[in-house]
């Protein structure tokens, strides 16, 4: 009998579809009408804090539904098409309380239900404080997306939580054109935080399309015009990382074009201080500008924004401190003029504004490119810039920034982003604030979570022709903030099976396979080991003890295939996410994709100097 646990795990979409037939087969086996609805609360399982109403009337009729605020200011209400059948999508309802939802006919009646929500469990942000007003920020709301473990949520005018997602959905939250948005999968194939792919989801949670990647996906993405879909990912194959960015075909999920970064730079130019041979750019963002046909890129570990053609590929152009770089980098620089300038260092987030300024979030983490000269976090500063660039003259001039005045109380050494929401309107994100004691941490809060001197924070600040119009404090760090409205207008929920696009790559095996016969022994039980299966691929976690040699291993008919387990504590220089970290530095956790394999293999795993069996099989 296998001491391995075995379960395979049906995919979000699968499902959720299922639980969509029997909403939908409830509804039409009953009567449901205006006065009696059917209502389902969180129906796609990570949404908790929407619904969906569900009747039907007599005639075609629009409808609107409201959901009644604490206090006036915070009633929520969107009109829907008309419709006989209406399966309608109830957003923005607080965790915890008996929210009154009324649903009224346009020219006809209404009728008011109580819809019960449970306490949020787990990990949500703890508001510390939200200055606002209602008339300000009216029915939108502010979205902050995970870095922790406090998973994705939005706030009102009040700080009142009225979204939430319950599984780890990470990185950027996008809202496409459709009103849908785009967010990582929770499927993780490798640490610290590369998933396989993306989530097109509605806000009741509902995956309308996933896209796996062959090369994963990181950090960033954005939807061109012709809706196809611009993502960083990487080469999984490759010994570096977080250098890749491809063009996703948005209707198949297939890679239409890929870009290698080490194409247009060399590894080991303009090295920041957080650089490693393995992650020598580490880009966390990427802008699409039209004008051009360029794309934008920021590189943390070189300190620099880069600009490349689309078409080409060739290098445009490169914002940042050429201190360092080799004299054939120089000419794409720029020279800095005016009175008030500061690089940006190891910056989040470009964008570039309708005019052709170029912004970011200047991290400021070690602010220089010498050792010797690095800031110490507690007396350095980060902040929101704006950089007005002459392509004609090579000059570069500071015209706007926020955040350098408060010092290291806003001082965010990674994450962070900015928004432009029109000329001298903007948000200032500063999400990755530690620290340790009264001052700024030096380290990573995350890999010292048990430690009582240190905690987090993030601080989201919207200004408006210099006044500041928003400030969201919360506990924990947050990668970006959005301000984003619940609803979008027009479309009821999408029916039907999620789709499930793209495909997986193959998973890089190890390069030496170890002679080894199987001992004929089980897997030891003080492993605690586990495989969960999925469609594409299977997981494998279990406990070791640093420095042990492990190895998995698939194995038929003299076909062997070994994928490395690395025991070692990892040291982060960059933990954009620290999601899927483990407290427990021995808990390992490997992903294998089914691709490039076929048949059915026997599971071992080598440990040291033996090799064990698990009394599993997997059939590809």
């Amino acid at each position: 009998m296998s001491t391995v646990q075995y379960s395979f795990e049906e995919s979000l979409a699968a499902r959720q579809a299922k639980a969509e037939q029997a909403m939908l087969a409830e509804f039409e086996a009953g009567r449901y009408t205006l006065e009696h609805p059917l209502i389902k609360i969180n129906p796609y399982f990570i949404s908790p804090l929407s619904a969906v109403i569900l009747f039907e009337t007599g005639k075609e009729v629009a409808v609107t539904v409201t959901v009644k605020g604490k206090e006036p200011e915070g009633t929520i209400s969107h009109t829907f098409p008309p419709a006989k059948r209406h399966i309608l999508p109830v957003l923005g309802l607080y965790p915890d309380y008996d929210n009154q939802v009324e649903v009224r006919l346009y020219r006809g009646e209404a009728v008011t239900v109580t819809v019960r929500t449970a306490p949020l469990e787990g990990n949500y942000p703890k508001l510390i404080s939200m200055e606002t007003t209602a008339s300000y920020l009216k029915d939108q709301m502010i979205f902050l997306s995970p870095s922790m473990s406090e998973l994705a949520t939005a706030f009102d005018y009040k700080g009142d939580i009225r979204w939430h997602l319950n599984v780890p959905t990470v990185f950027d939250i996008a809202r496409l054109r459709n009103g849908n948005i785009l967010m990582s999968t929770d499927r993780l194939v490798r640490i610290p935080y590369y998933l396989s792919g993306l989530y097109e989801l509605t806000l009741t949670g509902k995956v309308v399309r996933e896209y796996s990647m062959p090369g994963g996906y990181h950090h960033d993405k954005i939807e061109m015009e012709d809706g196809n879909l611009l993502v960083l990912s990487e080469d999984l194959e490759s010994d570096t990382v977080e250098d890749t960015m491809v063009l996703l075909d948005r209707n198949t999920g297939e890679t239409l074009r890929t870009w290698d970064f080490k194409d247009f730079l060399t590894p080991g130019e303009g090295k920041s201080g957080s650089w490693s041979a393995e992650d020598w750019f580490h880009c966390n963002a990427l802008w699409y500008d039209k004008n051009t046909n360029s794309v934008t890129l920021s590189g943390r570990h070189i300190d620099a924004m880069v600009n490349i053609d689309y078409d080409t590929g060739k290098l445009n152009w490169i914002i940042g401190d050429p201190e360092t770089w080799p004299e054939d980098k120089q000419k794409y620089f720029f020279r800095p003029v005016g009175e008030e300038f500061d690089w940006q260092y190891e910056q989040h987030a470009c964008l570039v504004t309708p005019d052709g300024d170029v912004m970011c979030f200047d991290n400021g983490h070690w602010r220089s490119k010498h050792p010797e000269h690095y800031w110490k976090n507690k007396d350095n500063f980060s902040r929101g810039v704006r950089y007005r660039i002459n392509t004609g003259d090579m000059t570069i001039r500071q015209v706007w920034q926020y955040g350098k005045e408060r010092g290291q109380h806003f001082f965010s050494k990674y994450i962070c982003n900015v928004e432009y929401y029109g000329e001298d309107h903007y948000m200032v994100h500063s999400g990755g604030i530690q620290y340790e004691g009264e001052n700024a941490m030096e380290g990573f809060a995350v890999m010292a979570a048990d430690d009582p001197t240190i905690r987090s924070k993030s601080i989201t600040v919207e200004l408006c022709q210099g006044e500041k119009m928003m400030e969201l404090q919360v506990e924990g760090n947050y990668y970006r903030a959005e301000k984003l409205r619940l609803y979008h207008d027009g479309d009821n929920l999408p029916l039907g099976p999620g789709q499930r696009l793209g495909q997986m790559g193959h998973t890089r095996e190890f390069d030496t396979l170890i002679p080894m016969e199987p001992c004929g022994e089980l897997l030891p039980e003080r492993y605690e080991a586990s495989v969960t299966e999925e469609e594409d691929r299977f997981v494998f976690k279990a406990v070791f003890e640093g420095g042990q040699l492990v190895m998995l291993m698939l194995e038929r008919d003299g076909e062997e295939h070994g994928y490395y387990i690395s025991t070692a504590r990892t040291p982060f220089n960059a933990l954009c996410c620290g999601t899927f970290i483990e407290k427990d530095a021995r808990k390992v956790n490997l992903s294998v994709n089914k691709a490039g394999l076929s048949g059915t293999f026997d599971l071992r795993v080598i440990v040291d100097d033996k090799k064990y069996d698990t009394g599993i099989q997997i059939t590809v």
